[in-house]
């Protein structure tokens, strides 16, 4: 599955905040945006939050934007939110 993620580098802690109004799961990353270090905080937060591997979350788009896309393997969409609202993050 696809999910759209607004990204915030350069906070205090790597958090996921939680779904916006317009669809996009906001995360926060300490990481700042050079060399890819952000994108790299964004998918460890996300494969430690989902309980997955890590070769289960890939950003395939919005590499350079806040604006960004991953595919999940192993869940579903319904899934993703049980476990984002359980706590797991």
């Amino acid at each position: 599955m696809r999910v759209k993620l607004r990204v915030t580098p350069k906070s205090r802690a790597d958090e996921i905040v939680g779904m916006r109004e317009d669809g996009a799961l906001h995360v926060r990353v300490a990481a700042a945006p050079t060399d890819g270090k952000a994108n790299e905080a964004v998918l460890r937060l996300l494969t430690r939050a989902l309980g997955l591997p890590r070769g289960s979350v890939r950003l395939k788009g919005g590499a350079a934007s806040r604006e960004k896309w991953v595919e999940v393997d192993g869940i579903d969409a319904a899934e993703l939110r049980r476990r984002l609202a359980r706590g797991e993050t």
